[in-house]
């Protein structure tokens, strides 16, 4: 791997915002717990990992009313994160994805890092996301990161065929940082 520099995604390089969405391993369940306000987790591991791949999604820098922040490897774009203000004081990390080459290299976390400073920048409280209990090595990702359970939702996908998922929300405070 060449030295991973993160930069925001310009009108110019739009197409760097369409990388494609990869399969990743479903292993396990993050099973959130919350006693006197205090969140912590067990690791539920399936009996057989299964593979799942979100559907691609087709973001215009120039229309879409987010920050795109891409990891460049020279003029290849291997990662993505998706800022999108919110009506609180957290920038939302609506995407953020990493080629399966590039996988647990450290750019995840770079583009971590580069959305942090985004939302000081913007005099945010930090960064906040979501992810779903059914993908715990995401989960657990953002854990590692530094952000904190701070909610759970378990009615998002009812009727969809992803019914059996809930979503845990992650947040990471700058103040903490």
């Amino acid at each position: 791997m060449s030295q991973i520099v993160i930069r925001k995604i310009d009108a110019a390089h739009n197409k760097d915002a369409r990388i494609p969405n990869q399969p990743f391993e479903i292993w396990g369940r993050m099973i959130p717990s919350i006693d006197h306000g205090k969140w912590s987790y067990e690791v539920e591991k399936n009996e057989k990992p299964t593979q799942d791949c979100f559907p691609d999604e087709r973001y215009n820098v120039t229309k879409d009313d987010a920050t795109f922040l891409g990891a460049y490897d020279g003029d290849t774009c291997v990662g993505l994160a998706v800022l999108r203000k919110d009506m609180f004081r957290y920038l939302y990390l609506d995407d953020l994805k990493v080629n399966r080459d590039y996988r647990g290299q450290g750019v995840g976390g770079k583009l971590i890092e580069a959305c942090m400073h985004k939302a000081e920048k913007l005099g945010m409280q930090g960064v906040y996301t979501i992810g779903q209990d059914t993908n715990a090595s995401a989960c657990l990702f953002y854990l590692k990161h530094g952000f904190d359970i701070g909610g759970f939702d378990n009615r998002s996908y009812r009727g969809t065929a992803q019914e059996d998922s809930a979503n845990i929300f992650f947040y990471r405070d700058l103040k903490n940082d």
